[in-house]
């Protein structure tokens, strides 16, 4: 007579419930995942805007702060600005020094001075620049606002 070899029922009930609860418990952080990985493109977009605030700025300034000319070449780009020398919040000024956006930000909005870039489909995630002061705001991105 052969010994048969194999697994019992049971030990293969045992093994599919650990495993169903090995799952159980890593999905919340992998679904946890996304939305923080909105929360750092939004980081890089906004450490781009200030790069190129600083930038267009930098550029008046070497040529020597004219408030008569408000347009700034960047590499191939005219850049508007405004009389302090920050990028204008619009598609000629931050969005021309940026010279190329994701398309994951869409199309940013622009009202009153400020521009505002959404992140993803969310429309509480979002980086906002201000071209009064060259300033650039991360508080809308966390991982709540952005799909968290």
């Amino acid at each position: 007579m052969k010994k048969q070899a194999g697994f019992t029922l049971v030990e293969l009930v045992v093994v599919i419930a650990v495993l169903g609860i090995l799952a159980a418990t890593a999905l919340p952080r992998f679904v946890n995942v996304q939305s923080n990985a909105r929360v750092a493109a939004g980081n890089g977009l906004a450490a781009s805007l200030r790069s190129a605030a600083n930038m267009a700025r930098a550029s008046w300034v070497a040529a020597g702060s004219n408030t008569a000319n408000l347009v700034v070449p960047m590499d191939g780009n005219n850049v508007t600005v405004n009389a302090t020398g920050y990028p204008t919040a619009d598609a000629a000024g931050i969005v021309a020094a940026l010279q190329n956006l994701d398309a994951q930000f869409g199309t940013p909005t622009h009202a009153a001075g400020v521009s505002t870039f959404q992140v993803g489909t969310f429309t509480q995630c979002t980086v906002t620049y201000t071209e009064a002061t060259g300033l650039v705001s991360t508080a809308n991105l966390t991982a709540a606002r952005c799909g968290g």
